[in-house]
């Protein structure tokens, strides 16, 4: 009985190529290079806007399948053309992204494993808050307008392109003196992504269904912006008055000290953290 399942088994290895160890080795290491490959492509993607991009498309695929299933075929003919449309739209759309992921390839980056370990990041997570409070707090007493965008699922790298690229440790000192009137980078915002100082002098768009009061200026309207358009949190600091503010989801909070600052940073920049458990492999929407 033993040697008729073996041979059922040996037969059923044969119909799928598999004839001698050498051939279950290699098939091993394929599937694994396979997913080693698509695992560090997701994290490439990771904190970008082809996140929400691509769940969109992942939604429009069960759609269809349903409309099949329940033989909706005007949703179906719908959905089938808005494919069509969309396999000459998402190279463009994705534009960004495949030229990052060529540059990572191209810089022998993409097969590179991270070795920082989660206390680390949180830790580095935890100076970057305390650094951009102190420089906030030193900016309010200066009357220095200051615009400090600071990247959490969505990523930031078409607003970065627009400035000058710095990648800077995150110190209070820098942040302060990027924004001293008259020097060449003080017009536009700084940009902190993976807690670092990617870029400085960086047009953001302006906020459009928000309404703001009056009395606020560009600087108020560009923090406010960028939060309607991602998932960003913004300190802005008032050049006429010192107040500190804070933009999220396209609301403004206004009046902040210090300790206010920081107790909504941490609140905010803690949502953004990679939710534990199988997701955390592909990190959909979370922290960068």
């Amino acid at each position: 009985m033993a040697a008729v399942d073996f041979n059922q088994f040996a037969n059923y290895l044969a119909s799928l190529g598999l004839r001698s160890p050498w051939d279950f080795l290699r098939t091993i290491l394929d599937i694994s290079l396979v997913a080693y490959i698509f695992y560090k492509l997701f994290s490439l993607i990771r904190g970008t806007r082809a996140v929400p991009l691509i769940n969109g498309v992942i939604t429009l695929v069960v759609a269809l399948q349903v409309a099949e299933a329940l033989r909706l075929y005007t949703i179906q003919f719908i959905l089938e053309n808005v494919f069509i449309a969309a396999s000459v739209a998402l190279p463009i759309i994705f534009q960004p992204e495949l030229r990052r992921a060529l540059e990572h390839l191209g810089r022998g980056r993409l097969l590179k494993a991270s070795l920082r370990s989660d206390e680390e990041q949180e830790e580095e997570l935890q100076r970057t808050i305390d650094q951009v409070v102190r420089a906030a707090e030193i900016l309010g007493r200066t009357k220095t307008g200051a615009l400090i965008v600071i990247a959490r699922g969505t990523g930031l790298n078409e607003y970065i392109d627009s400035g000058i690229k710095l990648d800077a440790v995150v110190s209070a000192e820098l942040l302060v003196n990027i924004f001293v009137q008259k020097t060449p980078l003080h017009d536009g915002a700084a940009i902190i992504q993976n807690n670092r100082v990617a870029a400085a002098a960086c047009w953001l768009p302006l906020a459009e269904s928000t309404v703001l009061s009056h009395d606020l200026g560009t600087r108020h309207r560009s923090g406010v912006g960028i939060t309607e358009q991602t998932d960003c949190v913004v300190v802005i600091v008032s050049e006429e008055t010192g107040i500190i503010s804070l933009a999220v989801q396209g609301g403004l909070t206004r009046n902040l000290d210090a300790k206010a600052l920081r107790e909504m940073l941490v609140k905010l920049m803690d949502r953004g953290k990679r939710p534990a458990g199988v997701r955390r492999l592909f990190d959909w929407g979370s922290s960068s």
